[in-house]
């Protein structure tokens, strides 16, 4: 059942009593799990409510608290971004809703970000590493999942074998992950703290600068690419590699050089996650909306080793003088490669990718036409008489 804002606010009085909010606005979250509202007081204070839509989202929430909990003052000091603190719960038909004291900042999409100054690209850098760097016995203490690189990867393996039992992964998709979950030499990493369900929609910007990180739903002790898999859509490779950059700067350890290629796998098998559980919800117009976005990313795929195949061909057929150069069909193909590997990839591929980041959050359908969300730090709050304030 979903729930309006004005019945958010109403919800939200049960959960922090003697809330009495005058203004109320929609909020960013993940589409399938919550319904989600910005609320405003008389004293011009503004809190969140989340409220979510069956039990997988209800334990995600009762798992933040636990992690909020965790996050003792303490620590939360030594970090360079605000976290949430949970105001107060109701439970309603077996789901708890969670309302929040509000944090500075607005949501920014990700085409705004890579827009953005160099300055926040390296604060979004660092603001990975202090997630990264949290000790890991917060997450051992909240009894949350944890695992070893080994582990992980046979977690994906797992969840590779399960998306096949759907039918709907095409081959080549199927023996590209499988290669590379198989490749041991991929996941030599060192497990960290992760959030989990980090993208753009849980990263709070004020001016140039990450004020808080919300979102605390999926944490765990895994692979840090995790983190990192919602920059591969990306358009704009110079805001990555930025990103990047201050990432393993701020982290002062050796830097893991197949972060990114773990982040892009992610990304894409975020479609499969997707798929896997849109089947298991028995939603079948969002299996169908995966099925799709799979089959485009493996014609995208296809297209982009046969251009790198061309290429190669051409470069073996050339003279060993180089003073033949090769013309027609061949050297467009040729150029057409070369082009997609000087952008890192950054064509249609990146666009599925985009899709698969935006369906890990929940079982939102990417792209949500017509749901435009307002920016949390500046939305057109809707009065109790329908006016905005």
């Amino acid at each position: 059942m979903r729930h309006t804002p004005f019945e958010l606010a109403a919800i939200a009085t049960a959960a922090v009593p003697g809330l009495n909010p005058t203004a109320v606005a929609p909020s960013p979250d993940d589409a399938t799990d919550f319904d989600a509202a910005l609320l405003e007081t008389a004293d011009g204070r503004r809190w969140r409510i989340r409220c979510p839509r069956g039990s997988e989202a209800s334990a995600r929430l009762e798992t933040e608290m636990t992690v909020l909990r965790a996050f003792e003052p303490s620590v939360r000091a030594e970090l360079p971004f605000q976290m949430p603190a949970v105001a107060g719960t109701v439970r309603m038909g077996g789901l708890t809703t969670c309302v929040y004291t509000n944090l500075t900042g607005s949501v920014r999409g990700l085409d705004e970000l890579a827009r953005g100054s160099e300055r926040l690209a390296q604060e979004i850098g660092r603001t990975l590493a202090a997630i990264h760097g949290l000790p890991q016995s917060l997450v051992d203490r909240a009894d949350l999942p944890s695992y070893s690189a080994n582990g992980f990867r046979q977690r994906r393996l797992n969840e590779l074998d399960q998306a096949a039992t759907t039918g709907k992964i095409p081959p080549v998709l199927l023996r590209r992950w499988e290669q590379a979950m198989e490749d041991v030499t991929l996941w030599r990493f060192n497990p960290t703290v992760v959030h989990g369900d980090l993208h753009e929609d849980n990263l709070l910007i004020d001016e140039d600068r990450v004020s808080a990180v919300t979102g605390w739903t999926d944490v765990r002790i895994g692979d840090p690419a995790d983190d990192i898999a919602w920059l591969v859509a990306s358009n704009e490779p110079q805001f990555v590699d930025t990103v990047l950059a201050a990432y393993h700067e701020a982290r002062k350890e050796p830097v893991d050089p197949q972060l990114a290629r773990r982040a892009a796998l992610a990304a894409e098998f975020a479609l499969a996650q997707y798929l896997v559980k849109a089947t298991s919800l028995g939603d079948a117009g969002a299996a169908r909306d995966a099925a799709e976005m799979l089959a485009e990313l493996a014609a995208d795929i296809e297209a982009s080793e046969a251009s790198a195949a061309t290429a190669a061909e051409v470069a073996a057929a050339a003279p060993a003088g180089g003073d033949t150069a090769p013309s027609g069909a061949a050297a467009a193909a040729a150029a057409e490669g070369n082009d997609e590997d000087a952008s890192g990839g950054h064509t249609a591929e990146s666009r599925r990718l985009s899709e698969a980041s935006a369906a890990v959050q929940g079982l939102a359908l990417p792209p949500r036409d017509g749901e435009a969300e307002p920016a949390t730090a500046a939305v057109p709050l809707v009065t109790e008489h329908g006016h905005g304030a």
